[in-house]
């Protein structure tokens, strides 16, 4: 009776083993799937980085190296300086980041939890401003900023129109937050307690989508960072349109290689501490 018992239980150890051994062999395969996609995508964006570098350290005949590219930038006094170029794009990323996330977060709580049936219409408002290019945004803007020279105002005054082109991508990012966290359950459990509505969505729904903050955070910023057309159609000067003069403005062609690198390379730093700063945040709350 025991041989019996032992024969019939090494097919039902047999296959029970089986999934384990399909389920292995599935996640090798996915690990495998991810690392030949990350793999690829790494090389698709560093390549022509480290094209930029090895053309940006050519020197001026054929064969040779040299930094003149990079000191160029280091010492271009303007005008204006770029060190003041620099101070000016960052302040414009904060205003902008801080602008946009003040209203669309007490806004888009505010719309899931009273008045739903807005979300649409407020939705096709947030992303307009992807359907139209930001050169003609600068048509209908350019009055507007003609009067607003009169006050003898600085760039900073950029961010109202940098707000308009981050709306869409801080929207997508703060919409996500939200639908993946119960925000009806959390608001009438805060308001059973006697909560008012400012702790409902600043101390109880806002930390839990805090990621999502963070992601429009660093949308938000980004775009005030990279952006070009605007400033320089309506004649201001952030760290785009200075390194767009100094292209111009320097026989070296090399310099075109070391600009635009020195652009993508500070906005990658400065994206890469605020999400640091993030983590480091979300850390702490937990």
């Amino acid at each position: 009776m025991a041989a019996v018992t032992s024969v019939g239980e090494a097919p039902l150890a047999a296959s029970a083993r089986r999934p384990r051994g399909m389920q292995a062999g599935r996640r090798r395969r996915l690990n495998a799937f991810r690392y030949v996609v990350f793999t690829f995508f790494t090389l698709f964006f560093l390549l022509p980085l480290l094209a930029m570098l090895r053309f940006s350290f050519e020197g001026s005949s054929l064969g040779t190296w040299s930094a003149s590219a990079w000191s160029e930038i280091v010492s271009y006094q303007g005008p204006p300086p770029l060190l003041s170029a620099v101070e000016i794009s960052l302040e414009l990323g904060v205003l902008t980041s801080v602008v946009t996330l003040a209203l669309l977060v007490p806004t888009m709580i505010w719309i899931r939890l009273r008045v739903q049936w807005i979300s649409r219409a407020f939705e096709f408002l947030c992303l307009l401003p992807l359907t139209i290019p930001a050169i003609v945004l600068v048509v209908g803007l350019a009055p507007v900023y003609n009067r607003i020279r009169h006050y003898e105002l600085s760039a900073l005054m950029l961010f109202w129109a940098y707000v308009i082109l981050a709306l869409p991508y801080a929207y997508r990012a703060l919409a996500a937050g939200l639908n993946a966290i119960d925000v009806k359950t959390l608001s009438e459990a805060a308001r059973s307690l006697g909560a008012r509505w400012f702790t409902v969505i600043f101390r109880v729904i806002a930390p839990n989508m805090w990621q999502a903050i963070l992601n429009a955070l660093l949308l938000s910023a980004a775009l005030a960072l990279g952006e070009f057309t605007i400033a320089y159609t309506l004649l201001y000067n952030n760290l785009q349109v200075e390194l767009y003069s100094i292209d111009r403005n320097t026989p070296n062609a090399s310099v075109i290689f070391s600009t635009s690198l020195t652009a993508l390379i500070f906005t990658f730093l400065l994206l890469l501490i605020i999400s640091y700063a993030g983590r480091r945040r979300r850390r702490g709350m937990r």
